[in-house]
């Protein structure tokens, strides 16, 4: 596992707004990665982006510091983050390698490090993360066998546990703060994104009677098939602009770098109506620029915000936490001999075929002459004792490296 990375940026080192500065865009993914891929010769890598956390898993050879998580982050956002933005994240980087950086993966898939500590969201978010890398050609054989155990460990945490029993997830915590608000079910909510946040607030709010829906995607299909699901209207992003139907809520989470919720944009919207409205932030970074909570009567909701209830959580489930660990713990212990064999699995791959050339040029060139003098009997058992010899050849060095490298590191 020596050459296991992870380069992480969390809520509990940084601040959730500033975390949105290192959030690439959906468009900006692919080309980013081979970029740093390239300059840094870096073999595999996926990225990872929640409403709470930034990270980078890879498989590398050279020493990971603060030098080159500033160089990495300097290559990966180039203009785009400001000189003061990177001292400060460059400071609060988490740097993981080696067994660490495993046990670090498997915390964060089981939801041991969330914010709100027992959602499963995590482990889905994970798993796509890695997938979508991997469908790119970013991940190969190696962080394969990872994610493997990665998931397979964060399933145990989820069965053998009571970490998950009766969860309290962001989204689940953000309902219960729009319940709080006393907010009428037949009010008029504006949905912008259509991503998994956005899908499951929304579920919350079906289940609880709402049922007057608006929402907006880049996508349109995404945005149909999410106000199917509720009954409500679809539109495209960029319709916000003249929409003139008003609102009570509005709920948002996208991708975007930059506030969705303009100045402008929020006062089209209200079309002239100066009644208090309520804005669900889920988004990082934030997707309402500061102006619309300055100047306007808006009751706010973000991540942030949440944190509080989040933390009392983690002090409920600090029994689960422990013995989560000792899953991870247990999981890991395992892992290593089946990496170990994987190597020499690798390494062993071209010796079937090299001993198949060898037959194949004894038979040929080297006794071809004495071969041809024998008799057709003599000449398939001979070639039953090639094969035979064959298979032999091919699986006894196998055998043998193996115990000798998971034995004798």
């Amino acid at each position: 596992m020596k050459y296991l990375k992870v380069i992480a940026f969390t809520h509990k080192q940084i601040d959730l707004k500033e975390l949105g500065c290192l959030v690439l865009c959906n468009e900006a993914i692919e080309e980013r990665l081979h970029f740093v891929k390239s300059k840094f010769d870096i073999p595999e890598i996926f990225y990872l982006a929640t409403c709470n956390r930034v990270e980078f898993v890879f498989t590398a050879e050279q020493h990971l510091d603060r030098k080159f998580v500033r160089s990495f982050l300097s290559t990966l956002h180039g203009e785009h983050l400001l000189t003061e933005q990177l001292e400060l994240v460059v400071e609060k980087a988490l740097i993981f390698d080696k067994e660490d950086a495993l046990n670090h993966l498997m915390r964060v898939s089981s939801s041991l490090e969330s914010l709100v500590v027992g959602e499963k969201e995590i482990l889905a978010q994970v798993r796509k993360a890695y997938e979508g890398c991997r469908i790119k050609g970013f991940t190969g054989d190696y962080l394969r066998l990872v994610m493997e155990r990665v998931v397979k460990t964060a399933k145990e945490v989820y069965t053998y546990t009571n970490i998950s029993k009766h969860p309290i997830s962001i989204v689940s915590l953000a309902y219960r703060r729009l319940r709080d608000l006393k907010v009428c079910s037949n009010s008029q909510v504006l949905i912008i994104g259509a991503g998994e946040t956005n899908q499951n607030i929304a579920k919350y709010l079906k289940k609880h009677t709402y049922t007057n829906f608006s929402v907006f995607n880049r996508t349109l299909s995404k945005a149909q098939a999410l106000a199917k699901d509720l009954g409500g209207e679809a539109f495209e992003l960029h319709e916000l602009q003249s929409f003139k139907k008003g609102f009570d809520v509005i709920i948002t989470c996208t991708s975007a770098t930059d506030p969705i919720i303009t100045e402008e944009l929020y006062t089209k919207l209200l079309n002239g109506d100066n009644s208090p409205k309520t804005i669900v932030d889920l988004a990082i970074p934030n997707d309402t620029a500061a102006e619309v909570l300055v100047n306007h009567k808006v009751q706010y909701i973000e991540v942030e915000s949440l944190k509080e209830t989040a933390e009392k959580n983690l002090q409920e489930r600090y029994q689960e936490l422990i013995s989560g660990e000792a899953i991870i713990e247990q999981n890991i212990k395992e892992f290593r001999p089946i990496l170990k064999q994987r190597r020499v699995e690798l390494a062993m791959s071209e010796v079937p075929q090299k001993i198949k050339e060898i037959k194949s040029r004894a038979l040929n060139a080297v006794f071809v002459d004495e071969i041809n003098g024998l008799d057709e009997n003599s000449r398939l058992v001979l070639e039953k004792v090639m094969n035979y010899m064959e298979k032999k050849y091919i699986s006894v060095p196998m055998v043998m490296a193996k115990d000798i490298l998971v034995n004798n590191d």
